[in-house]
């Protein structure tokens, strides 16, 4: 064997060793990230929200801890508030989204009122809430589901969903929560925050893009193949933290808002 074919070998044994080392780091931090059982235990500042007539706090959950009553509820406040944007993919969408709620890697923020708020039947009257609480402990009236994994070799915080009951909408939360977020993908080494964001949901595009400052990834499916992407129904969006990241998630053309 030749001295060229020698060394062609030992570079890409080297390559290869490069490559398993780089998984083994992104894998151990998705698991040192993942095994943490309380996210808000860092934050005691943001274990609450009162503001714009809103009172609420925040707790930790696991997806394959879940109570039957809370499953219920975060159950019918996805239908309540995703069915419309589905549309007709509704029906295949919500088998789907049901097994991810429960799955072992599903990490969640529960957002519940607190113990002094009372309302009289004239509040979810005014407020239109349409999906009350039933279980035991103070109320909910929302939550964000959320998972660490791999992008494009890179370790993110997943926002799967982010559902709040319509008396807690228009006050602030939503973008508080987001903060939330955002803290713990950079406290637990995250190099971004991606989610998924149906393209009739105009709200939504409106508050990730214009309010946040999220941007059209890389990988959503409008950018990696601009003529059969368009007809998706969804658009993935990031926010990274780090040069890498944002190389490999935004791209030269994903720091370009939907609005």
């Amino acid at each position: 064997m030749d001295s060229k074919r020698i060394q062609s070998s030992k570079d890409k044994k080297l390559r290869r060793k490069e490559v398993l080392e780089m998984k083994k780091a992104i894998d151990d931090i998705i698991k040192s990230a993942s095994i943490i059982k309380d996210h808000l235990a860092s934050f005691m500042a943001f274990s609450h929200y009162d503001r714009n007539g809103l009172s609420v706090y925040f707790n930790s959950g696991f997806g394959d801890q879940l109570s039957s009553s809370i499953k219920k509820y975060i159950q019918n406040l996805l239908k309540v508030n995703m069915e419309g944007p589905y549309g007709q993919d509704w029906p295949r969408e919500e088998k789907v989204k049901r097994r991810e709620m429960v799955a072992p890697e599903a990490r969640y923020i529960f957002v519940r009122e607190s113990s002094n708020v009372v309302h009289d039947d004239s509040y979810f009257k005014e407020n239109g809430r349409m999906n009350c609480w039933t279980g035991d402990g103070d109320p909910l009236v929302g939550f964000v589901h959320y998972r660490f994994i791999a992008e494009e070799d890179i370790p993110v915080l997943y926002v799967y969903e982010l559902q709040l009951d319509t008396c807690a909408r228009g006050k602030g939360l939503g973008k508080f929560l987001m903060q939330l977020i955002e803290l713990i993908a950079r406290k637990n080494q995250m190099g971004a925050v991606i989610l998924t964001v149906q393209k009739a949901n105009i709200l939504a595009l409106n508050f990730y893009t214009n309010k946040l400052r999220y941007v059209i990834s890389t990988i959503s499916p409008s950018k990696v193949n601009p003529l059969s992407g368009s007809e998706k129904s969804y658009e993935i969006l990031c926010k990274t933290f780090n040069s890498e990241a944002k190389d490999k998630l935004e791209g030269a053309f994903g720091r370009l808002l939907l609005f």
